[in-house]
């Protein structure tokens, strides 16, 4: 019976430590999940800004002459 009851213990341990992993691997995918939608977020404002930045007319944009001040 001591060899049954150390097998049970061995047991119940390594359903413990499934049920963590299981957890814990739930836990980073959320992470990961946010993590890709910030990115793609991050993503789409960059080209929106890259756009924005297109879109300036070239008397807004610094010619390398410098202001008239100099």
């Amino acid at each position: 019976m001591p060899q049954f009851a150390q097998l049970q213990k061995k047991i119940e341990q390594l359903e413990s430590r499934i049920a963590f992993q299981d957890r814990t691997i739930e836990e980073l995918n959320e992470t990961i999940t946010s993590q890709w939608a910030e990115f793609d977020r991050l993503r789409a404002e960059i080209s929106r800004l890259g756009e924005q930045l297109s879109d300036l007319s070239p008397a807004d944009q610094n010619t390398g002459e410098p202001p008239p001040h100099y």
